[in-house]
């Protein structure tokens, strides 16, 4: 999808995949499903499909000293469906959702759609190379949508902040719905602090390998319920109404979070050098506050519209700050999780254009 959008000649930088071979562990676990047992799962009727509730469980006591309960996971196809679904079965239309904006835009469209009034918590730059926000009044609100890491800003939120968002949610009886899909992808000193680990009872944790992994055609993700009240409303749902994740995704999930975090050192250690050459090679007079997680760079270009302008001029295809909400206005999405030669030709580009 990445490369098919793109005009010929033109470079694609916009869409988050990687122009990244797939980690070897997952590819050999794809080979042996397809040469073994297609048949049924033996997971079939269970909402966390069997192992993989267990390796993530693993997996986030491992990374991030987080003991979620296996029994409470659930999987889905990805984080815009699990979103929607916990907004169905927890939710009515016309409660008010908080949002950290600018923000994903397919969010963005899912509160539209299910008449989820957006009430955004504006980032802001600060005097550093970072990003602040002030908290608005969240009565009326029913969730607090929490990206963490952020996208697009590639914001990762301190304990200090997390905790003040928390004591906010309990203020306001908030469901805090975390999507916390590009932790893997955190850059050193910083840290991923899931949030889940400060306020599990209110809190459904969201989550995929399909970002840190490259794996956004497997179509897997999966949900932690930490809050009993979703937890019934989900139960009290037929089996099968919201589909089931099938055993291609599990397998890959699987491989990649038991097996691939060699790969991912090293996929790491690229999308490091390549945040910091950003940095060194922008035009003059472009914003750019090297993220902390993601391989995701938002680009201040100070007016809008430039999405089309360099796509025109400069022959790259990035994404319009537009979609992304309030702050997103004079912004350009650049995806910098490709090889170096090419970011090269892309900032090269760049350059050239007026």
């Amino acid at each position: 999808m990445k490369w098919a959008k793109a005009a010929p000649g033109v470079i694609p930088a916009w869409i988050a995949d990687m122009d990244l071979p797939t980690a070897p562990a997952v590819v050999e676990a794809l080979k042996r499903r397809a040469e073994g047992d297609l048949g049924y799962p033996t997971w079939l009727d269970s909402p966390g499909c069997g192992a993989l509730a267990e390796v993530f469980a693993e997996r986030m006591a491992r990374r991030y000293s987080w003991s979620p309960d296996p029994g409470h996971v659930r999987t889905f196809s990805d984080i815009n469906q699990a979103l929607q679904v916990i907004l169905h079965v927890a939710t009515r239309p016309g409660d008010g959702v908080a949002l950290h904006t600018p923000a994903y835009h397919p969010f963005l469209g899912t509160l539209e759609v299910m008449d989820r009034p957006l009430r955004p918590i504006r980032l802001v730059p600060d005097e550093g190379d970072s990003w602040r926000y002030e908290l608005p009044d969240l009565s009326g609100c029913r969730v607090l949508l929490l990206v963490n890491p952020q996208n697009p800003t590639g914001r990762v939120f301190t304990r200090q902040e997390l905790e003040e968002l928390a004591e906010h949610a309990e203020r306001h009886d908030l469901l805090v719905i975390a999507d916390e899909i590009h932790a893997d992808l955190t850059y050193a000193p910083n840290q991923h602090i899931p949030f889940a680990t400060i306020l599990p009872e209110r809190t459904v944790t969201l989550t995929s390998a399909t970002k840190a992994f490259n794996l956004g055609g497997i179509r897997c993700s999966v949900a932690h319920i930490g809050s009993p009240a979703v937890r019934a409303a989900l139960a009290a749902e037929p089996p099968f109404v919201y589909g089931s994740a099938h055993v291609f995704g599990v397998d890959a999930t699987i491989a990649a979070w038991r097996d691939s975090d060699a790969w991912l050192e090293e996929t790491l250690a690229l999308l490091d050098r390549n945040r910091k050459t950003i940095a060194a090679r922008l035009p003059e007079g472009v914003g750019y506050r090297v993220p902390q997680a993601t391989y995701l760079a938002w680009l201040d270009y100070g007016r809008p519209g430039m999405a089309e302008v360099l796509e025109r001029e400069a022959k790259v295809l990035l994404s319009d700050g537009a979609a992304f909400g309030p702050g997103g206005e004079n912004h350009v999405r650049l995806n910098f999780s490709t090889t170096e030669p090419v970011l090269g030709e892309i900032l090269d580009r760049l350059q050239r254009a007026r």
